[in-house]
C-alpha cells in the first residue's frame, strides 16, 4: 500500500498561500533522483504532492510520509516557503494555476470549478490481485467511505471564513462532474465500460478525471480511495490508511465467498458524505449499516468491528482502537484549527501553527 499527500505552499511571515510549486519541485530535483521522482506538482502553483513508496507495515508507512513531509519543507524553505498539510486554506486565495496543456484544458473546461480546487487530499493505494478484485472491492467498501473522510476532516476554512463544515474541502472537490459516490459496478468489464462511456461524452478529458470517491488506478494495480482530506498529523494519515487497507480487505474475503455487495443508493451515499464533511469525527454521522444517524462513537466503532479480523491478521487492531480514542479526545484537524482561532491565533497564526504541526517541527522558544 501507499499513500498521496497533497500538502499547500504557504508564506512563513503571513500564512498565505504562495505559488511557489516550480521553485520546490527545482529544489527537489536538485536533490537527487529519488526525491525528483517522489514529488509532482498539482494544478495550483500553491500546493506540493508527493506519494511515499509502496510500504506492508504501517510503521513503514508512518516513517515514509514523516520523512517526505521533512523534505518537502525542507525544499520549501529553500525557495522560501512552508509546507501545511492543510486541505483547504484558511486565508483568502486566489491560486496559480500550473503550465500544460492538461491544465488548460481543465481551465476552460470546468471554469470557475477549476480555479476553486486548490484541495488538499490523501489518496491511499492499497494493491488488488486483478481488476475483477477490485471491482468487487469498490463494490463492497461504498457505505463505509464517509467514515474515512470523516476522521481526516481538516478543512474548516473557506477564502478566509468559517464554512460551518469540518472537511469542506469535499463540498468543494464534487462540484467537478465525476467527483463523488458511484452505483455499484458488477464486475470489472462493467467498470471499464462505464469509464469508457465517460470519456466518449467529452465532458472529461482522460482516466486521470475519473473522480469516483474510490477507483481502479490506471497506473498502478491497486484500489485507490481518495475521499479523505490532507490530515494534519502524520498520525492521523496512517489511521486513516490503516482502516482503508482493513476496508479492502475485508471487501476482498467478502467478494471471493460470493457475498452480495450492499445495494446502498447513491443518494443515501450522498447524504452520509455530506455529514462528515458538516461533523468530521465529532459527529453526528449516519450509520453505514442501517443509513441512520448516530453518534460518533456508535459510527466508528462499527467500522471498526466492520474491519476487525482483518486489522487482527496484520497486527493494527490495538494501533487503530488507540488512534481512534486519541481522535475522540484530541479532535479532528478541522477542530484543532478552530480551537487555535478562538484561542486567540489570527487565521494567518493558524496556518503557521498547522506548517509546525505538519512536521512536527519543535514550538519556538519565547
Amino acid at each position: 500500500m501507499g499513500v498521496e499527500e497533497e500538502l499547500l505552499l504557504v508564506s512563513d511571515s503571513t500564512g498565505e498561500p504562495l505559488a511557489l510549486s516550480s521553485a520546490v519541485l527545482a529544489a527537489a530535483a536538485a536533490a537527487g533522483e529519488e526525491a525528483a521522482d517522489v514529488f509532482e506538482k498539482e494544478l495550483h502553483q500553491e500546493q506540493l504532492e508527493f506519494a511515499t513508496r509502496p510500504v506492508a507495515d504501517m510503521t513503514a508507512l508512518r516513517e515514509e510520509i514523516v520523512r517526505w513531509r521533512g523534505e518537502a519543507a525542507r525544499h520549501a524553505e529553500a525557495a522560501g516557503a512552508r509546507v501545511a498539510a492543510l486541505a483547504t486554506s484558511p486565508l483568502p486565495v486566489r491560486p496559480s494555476r500550473n503550465l500544460g496543456r492538461r491544465y488548460r484544458w481543465m481551465a476552460g473546461q470546468f471554469a470557475l470549478t477549476a480555479d476553486e480546487q486548490l484541495t488538499g487530499g490523501c489518496h491511499v493505494h492499497v494493491s488488488v490481485a486483478s481488476d475483477e478484485e477490485g471491482v468487487g472491492v469498490l463494490d463492497r467498501i461504498r457505505p463505509w467511505l464517509p467514515l474515512l473522510h470523516a476522521i481526516s476532516a481538516n478543512s474548516p476554512y473557506w477564502q478566509g471564513t468559517d464554512s460551518g463544515y469540518a472537511g469542506y474541502r469535499s463540498r468543494v472537490w464534487n462540484r467537478l462532474p465525476s467527483a463523488g459516490p458511484y452505483e455499484p459496478f458488477g464486475d470489472a468489464a462493467a467498470y471499464h465500460a462505464r469509464v469508457r462511456d465517460m470519456l466518449a461524452t467529452g465532458v472529461i478529458r482522460d482516466q486521470g478525471m475519473i473522480y469516483f470517491d474510490a477507483r481502479l488506478s490506471h497506473n498502478f494495480p491497486t484500489v485507490e480511495i481518495r475521499v479523505a482530506d490532507v490530515c494534519l498529523e502524520p498520525g492521523t494519515t496512517v489511521l486513516v490508511a490503516t482502516l482503508a487497507r482493513a476496508l479492502v480487505e475485508t471487501a476482498a474475503r467478502s467478494w471471493a465467498e460470493g457475498e452480495p455487495a450492499p445495494a446502498v443508493p447513491v443518494a443515501l451515499l450522498r447524504l452520509a458524505s455530506w455529514q462528515a464533511a458538516r461533523s468530521g469525527p465529532e459527529g453526528p454521522l449516519l450509520d453505514p449499516r442501517t443509513h441512520r444517524g448516530t453518534d460518533a462513537e456508535t459510527a466508528l466503532g462499527a467500522l471498526l468491528a466492520h474491519t476487525e479480523d482483518a486489522l487482527r491478521e496484520t497486527g493494527d487492531l490495538d494501533a487503530a482502537r488507540a488512534a481512534l480514542a486519541l481522535l475522540a479526545t484530541r479532535g479532528s484537524g478541522a477542530r484543532r484549527q478552530r480551537e487555535l482561532h478562538e484561542g486567540g491565533l489570527d487565521l494567518g497564526e493558524v496556518v503557521r501553527e498547522c506548517a509546525r504541526l505538519t512536521t512536527g517541527t519543535p514550538e519556538p522558544e519565547h
